[in-house]
């Protein structure tokens, strides 16, 4: 069974700068592309960025180039978003996603909120 647990989110002002995690169980994590995704209150999902197995990431998100980052540790099994410069509109549920766009395999999310 996949399993991806996402944390790191919070509270943070304007400007400043989180890391997300995701663990991921059930599946041979360093054989996948990953994604994350994120939801924004009333708006649909929006895919930010992706990774292959080899470490080479896909930004989908033009709003969210310079500022943030997508990682693997295929030896933990984890995947990782690093977040800078944050901006009120970055403020939504962020999901860990097995695989790319159009993938249901994702995390219950982890909550980011952008407000100074």
């Amino acid at each position: 069974e996949v399993r991806l647990v996402e944390s790191g989110g919070g509270l943070e002002q304007p400007g400043g700068s989180l890391r997300l995690s995701c663990a991921a169980s059930g599946f041979t994590f360093p054989n996948y592309d990953m994604s994350w995704a994120r939801q924004a209150p009333g708006k649909g999902l929006e895919w930010v960025l992706a990774i292959n197995s080899r470490g080479i990431s896909t930004y989908y998100l033009d709003s969210v180039k310079g500022r943030f980052t997508i990682s693997r540790d295929n030896a933990k099994n984890t995947l990782y978003l690093q977040l800078n410069s944050l901006k009120t509109e970055d403020t939504a549920m962020y999901y860990c996603v097995k695989g790319r766009i159009g993938s249901a395999d994702r995390g219950q999310g982890t909550q980011v909120t952008v407000s100074s």
